[in-house]
């Protein structure tokens, strides 16, 4: 399957979200996880999770369907068109470039 690059935002409520639950799905799902990034919240009584994937688009699917199942959990993703969608192509690629 085809594995593109994704972005997803998880928000937790502090008080209502299991927080072992969530940490366990993210280490099944961590094959996937390129990068994590943890925010505590707390004069909203929320944590923000943003990871940054390289999935495919079933796989990252079943992550996401599992979190949202979760009581006190919202979760959104975005994943790119194709893995090089956003790159634009190189005219010259680097080992044929010449310097001078």
């Amino acid at each position: 399957m085809e594995k593109r690059l994704g972005c997803v935002s998880i928000i937790i409520d502090r008080q209502a979200a299991p927080v072992a639950d969530i940490n366990e799905l993210l280490s099944q799902f961590g094959d996937c996880i390129l990068a994590r990034l943890g925010l505590p919240y707390p004069s909203h009584g929320v944590n923000i999770i943003t990871l940054v994937t390289d999935s495919s688009v079933d796989h990252l699917s079943a992550l996401t369907g599992k979190l949202g199942k979760l009581p006190g959990v919202q979760v959104k993703s975005l994943m790119s068109k194709s893995r090089d969608a956003g790159v634009a192509p190189d005219v010259d690629p680097p080992e044929q470039r010449r310097s001078g």
